[in-house]
Order: structure tokens, then C-alpha cells, then sequence
């Protein structure tokens, strides 16, 4: 049950995560808003998820896992519903700000909640877990493009319904007290998390995360603004990078039990640099090139999480959150400079992006330099 119940949480998020990127190019359309605009209101969502992720570590090792999920599926529920309700920018803001701090704990809390229950092979656990991210990620591009006729009003409705479902399934879920030996303590802040490898793994999740997430709020709009038909945008985001990222998870999850993390982690990053520029540089070879840079990434963002509570043993949920709000930051700032390259031209996007395979790069460095630690 402490399984089906991460699944569907990560499930719940992995449409989240796609849910900006979806919707923006109807949104945009019915208030006329600008990529600037558009990249506001991703680093909104974004700093939602950073106070989220750094603020429920300490409630999830204090208080426990259930505490932290059912805040963020209640969180979530009610962002979605209020959505459609919007009535221009400023409460668009608001709702992707509300969101993002939902969408934030389920991320901290379903991981931690998988670590717990296969210490032994967290990084193979971790990303068997993850591909239901990847799966919901492909389930609301490929929803909306071909079953909702690119409505963001039943969109956000339909996967309200979907959270509000899963946050009932958590109430009735019993889930494990906090163990003393993990609980949150202020003294232990400087010995246990100041060591230069909570750093190193926190910056990997920042360019990591700007490349991810920055796929997902701004490849439709990219591709869109190449001639490229919306509702095909959109397969090509569900059924090429998500999808991607679904089959690379459950393909590495078997190599990881005899691989090290970090050398998969580097072989993802060297892939992510090549496939990602490649991507940005396509039409005609678009979605074969959006999926193999979705099998690129499929290992990073939970191989790495794995890596932090291997090394933290106490205060795992309190490591991790640190690590995965490194991640949203570099989201907010990544979503900024995009939206400022493109300013009020969405083909300007094109060279915009370019933020992605340099990222990528910027990986394999700091990979090298954990290496050494």
C-alpha cells in the first residue's frame, strides 16, 4: 500500500509537471499573454516549489511522510479547481504559485517515502517510482491534444478529480510514524547537511531540473512557433519526451543494479548535451529527437535523490527537499532568462532554449567534480 500510495502521488505530479507546458499555448491565446508573461508565471510556479521543498523536509521527518502528501495533494486539488476561474494574469500567477507549493511536497514526500521502503536499492526503487512521473507527464499533453480538443478549463478539472481521488487514498493509508533516529533537529543542521556533497548534488538538480522542466513548459510553444500544428506540439511533448523519460526509467532501473549511480549519471549528462541541442535544431526529425532526449534524462533527477539519502542517512527527507528546491531554483531563474531571450517573439525561443544543452554541459563538470569527494 506505501508503494501504490507514492506511485500515485508521483503519477498525480508527473501530470502537474506537464500541466503549464499544455495549457500555456490556450492561456496565452485567451489573455494574449507574452513569453515574457509565460516565463513569469513558470518562475511563480517554480518558487512555489522551492519554499515548498525546503519547508516540508523538517515536517516530513518530524511529523512523517502522510503529513507532507496529504498537504500537497489538498494543495493541488484546490489550485486546479481554482484555475479555470481565472481572470487574467495576476490570478493565473497565483494559482500556478499555489501549485507549485502542492506540487513541491509530493515531490519530497513520495520520494522519501520510496527510500524508505527499499533502502538496500533506493536508486533502482527510485526510478521504477519515477516512471509513473514519466507516465503521467505523457498522460495530460496526449489527453489534451486528442481526447479534450486542447481545453485547459476540463484539463485542470480532470485532473483536480484525479488528486482530489489520490488524496483520499492517502487519508486511508496507513503510513510509518517518523523514527526518532530521522527526526528534524536544528544542532544537527551544520554537521550532518553543510558537506560539500549535499552541494554538488544540490547544483546537479539545478541545471538538471531547468533543463527537465524548461522541456516541458516550453518545447509545444517552441515547436508551435516553427509551424509546427499545436495539437501535434503536443503529442510530440506526451508521446516523445514523456514517454521518453518512462521507457529510459524502466530500462535504467534494471542497469542500475550493476552500474554506479554516478556513472550513469554522467553517461545521462553527456546524452542530455547532445540530444537536447539536437532537438532545438529539428522539425522534420522533432519527435524522434524529443524522445531520445527524454531517455537521456530519465536517470538523473531520481538516481541523484538516491545518491543524497545514501549519503544522509539521518535527516533524509530534510537532504532531499534541500536538494530537489536546488532543482526549482534553477527552474525560476532558467524559466526568467528564457523568457527574456524570446521577449514578445515565440520564435525567438528557438535560440532561447539553447539554456537546455548548456546545462547539460555545465552536468557533466560538476559530475566529474563529485568524483573526487
Amino acid at each position: 500500500m506505501l508503494i501504490l500510495a507514492a506511485i500515485l502521488a508521483i503519477f498525480v505530479y508527473g501530470m502537474i509537471a506537464a500541466m503549464l507546458g499544455t495549457i500555456l499555448p490556450d492561456l496565452s491565446l485567451r489573455f494574449h499573454l507574452t513569453p515574457k508573461q509565460n516565463g513569469a508565471i513558470a518562475s511563480m510556479q517554480a518558487l512555489g516549489l522551492i519554499i515548498a521543498s525546503v519547508g516540508v523536509g523538517p515536517l516530513i521527518d518530524n511529523e512523517g511522510k502522510k503529513a507532507g502528501l496529504v498537504l500537497g495533494l489538498a494543495l493541488v486539488t484546490i489550485a486546479l479547481f481554482l484555475l479555470p476561474k481565472s481572470g487574467g494574469f495576476g490570478s493565473i500567477v497565483f494559482y500556478l504559485f499555489l501549485l507549485g507549493l502542492g506540487g513541491g511536497i509530493i515531490v519530497t514526500g513520495a520520494n522519501a517515502l520510496a527510500s524508505d521502503v527499499a533502502e538496500s536499492s533506493r536508486a533502482t526503487t527510485l526510478n521504477f517510482l519515477n516512471l509513473f512521473f514519466g507516465l503521467g507527464g505523457l498522460a495530460t499533453p496526449f489527453i489534451s491534444a486528442n481526447l479534450l480538443g486542447r481545453n485547459s478549463v476540463r484539463l485542470c478539472y480532470l485532473v483536480a478529480t484525479l488528486a482530489a481521488v489520490t488524496l483520499a487514498i492517502h487519508i486511508a493509508t496507513p503510513m510509518p510514524a517518523p523514527g526518532g533516529a530521522q527526526s528534524f533537529v536544528f544542532s544537527d543542521i551544520g554537521p550532518s547537511l553543510g558537506k560539500p556533497a549535499l552541494f554538488l548534488l544540490a547544483l546537479m538538480l539545478f541545471l538538471y531540473l531547468a533543463c527537465e522542466v524548461g522541456v516541458w513548459n516550453w518545447l509545444a510553444q517552441h515547436l508551435i512557433a516553427q509551424g509546427v500544428a499545436e495539437a501535434k506540439a503536443l503529442n510530440i511533448l506526451s508521446l516523445g519526451f514523456a514517454l521518453g523519460l518512462l521507457l529510459g526509467r524502466v530500462v535504467v532501473s534494471q542497469i542500475l543494479r550493476t552500474v554506479p549511480a554516478q556513472t550513469v549519471t554522467l553517461a545521462a549528462s553527456i546524452l542530455m548535451a547532445i540530444t537536447t541541442f539536437w532537438m532545438l535544431r529539428t522539425t522534420r526529425f522533432a519527435g524522434i529527437a524529443v524522445f531520445l532526449a527524454g531517455v537521456a534524462m530519465a536517470p538523473v533527477f531520481p538516481t541523484v535523490l538516491a545518491m543524497v539519502a545514501d549519503r544522509f542517512a539521518t535527516m533524509t527527507a530534510t537532504a532531499q527537499g534541500i536538494a530537489i528546491s536546488s532543482g526549482w531554483l534553477g527552474l525560476a531563474i532558467s524559466s526568467r532568462v528564457i523568457g527574456s531571450i524570446a521577449g514578445g517573439d515565440p520564435k525567438r525561443l528557438k535560440t532561447a532554449l539553447l539554456v537546455i544543452p548548456a546545462a547539460s554541459v555545465v552536468m557533466i563538470g560538476v559530475n566529474l567534480a563529485l568524483r573526487a569527494l
